[in-house]
């Protein structure tokens, strides 16, 4: 990283990025509005003055979802309903009446529709009635989405993989992965001619490249050319004074499998550099990523917390349960939360943000949750642990099969 062409590794993409439109920025679709680029600051550090501005809603002005005001109302009012759920199991006759009057359903996608490369028995077939059904309005097919927080796979991976296991055939537009929507954010929040340094893999940086977003730093070059040896007096740590590129105005933190000290140093010196406008993004919080057989590995919330630790700031967070995520889908599609169903296996994140975008929640015990894990919810007097308890639950998504009958 000593040379001048390796100094500055995308300067010649951002002439390009500077004298073309990037793609997507005639939309008719209102995008959902930006947060201030600091974040909120962590307790540990007194707050900086850049972070004490009022907090902007993230979510657009306009159609049903119109205003920071109806956001905190429809989060008031979620609240309110969560306290009322009871996480009922979605009998056949019961399936029939919830989803005669939704006319989207969005799904996770691991411990949903899949384990690892094995389709949940039944899932395919599920799907396919499900498309095939028209909507609330009964006039259209019904809309199937895939919401995912895993960034290290595209959009087109997830389509194929799909077709792959025979779910019902997908467009991209359909698939709404962390990585995706990362890229659709920082497309906006960036300004002209800016950059992001990215702690991530070829899918996220695949996205950026689609997004038309600079960036750099994915993949193993940045720990590759860090040497491996302990920091000391006469010997820095690695990445403490390698060249910064004056171009980069985010860190942008996803799934890493090259996740280094030295990444994190110059990510850190990023964060610090100039006035501290740098943004801090990451795509979701999930901490821990369970394997077949009880098992798991790190996942890419410990990024985020590495990183937000050192920096003293809180990041943006992209997936679930973040409302920014569905907001994404909501704009593509125009779909209205009151007619939309949020089908997943996991309560912190995908029935914890349909409960908190006010839509049907639907709970399929082929993944990481336990039905008793809801109980204990259910029991306790904690609001925030009744907001993770689903309208509804099945054993598996096949269960939808017999409501789903001709």
């Amino acid at each position: 990283m000593g040379g001048e062409d390796a100094r500055h590794p995308i300067r010649a993409r951002l002439s390009a990025a500077s004298a073309n439109p990037r793609p997507g920025r005639a939309r008719r679709r209102a995008e959902p509005r930006l947060p201030p680029p600091n974040g909120r600051l962590l307790a540990a550090r007194p707050p900086r003055p850049s972070a004490n501005r009022r907090r902007v809603s993230p979510f657009p002005h306009r159609g049903r979802l119109s205003s920071s005001s109806s956001s905190v109302r429809r989060r008031q009012e979620a609240a309110a309903m969560a306290q009322a759920k009871q996480c009922r199991r979605l009998e056949p006759g019961l399936a029939r009446s919830v989803l005669a009057g939704v006319e989207a359903v969005l799904f996770d996608c691991d411990g949903v529709l899949w384990r690892g490369e094995a389709a949940v028995p039944g899932a395919a077939e599920a799907l396919g009635r499900l498309a095939a059904e028209g909507g609330a309005e009964g006039g259209r097919r019904r809309l199937l989405c895939y919401v995912t927080n895993n960034s290290s796979r595209t959009r087109g991976a997830y389509v194929e993989k799909l077709r792959r296991l025979g779910f019902p055939p997908a467009e991209p537009r359909q698939v709404f992965g962390s990585a995706y929507c990362a890229a659709r954010y920082l497309r906006r929040a960036l300004p002209p001619g800016a950059a992001a340094y990215v702690l991530g893999g070829a899918a996220l940086s695949a996205e950026l490249e689609a997004a038309g977003v600079a960036h750099l730093g994915a993949g193993p070059e940045a720990a590759a050319a860090a040497p491996e040896q302990e920091a000391s007096a006469a010997q820095p740590p690695p990445g403490s004074r390698a060249p910064l590129d004056p171009s980069v105005r985010a860190v942008l933190v996803g799934y890493d499998e090259h996740f280094s000290y030295a990444k994190l140093c110059l990510a850190l010196r990023y964060l610090l550099r100039g006035d501290g406008d740098c943004l801090l993004v990451g795509t979701n919080r999930d901490h821990r990523l369970p394997l077949e057989g009880g098992s798991a590995v790190p996942g890419t919330g410990c990024l985020v917390k590495a990183v937000e630790t050192a920096a003293e700031r809180e990041a943006f967070i992209i997936g679930k349960p973040s409302d920014y995520i569905f907001e994404c889908v909501a704009n593509e599609f125009n779909i209205d939360p009151a007619r939309t169903i949020m089908v997943g296996d996991r309560l912190d994140t995908d029935i914890l943000m349909g409960n908190n975008c006010g839509l049907k929640t639907l709970l399929t015990l082929t993944g990481v949750t336990t039905l008793e894990e809801v109980k204990d919810h259910l029991k306790s007097d904690c609001p925030k642990r009744k907001n993770l308890v689903p309208d509804y639950y099945v054993d598996s998504i096949a269960d939808l099969l017999p409501a789903l009958q001709d």
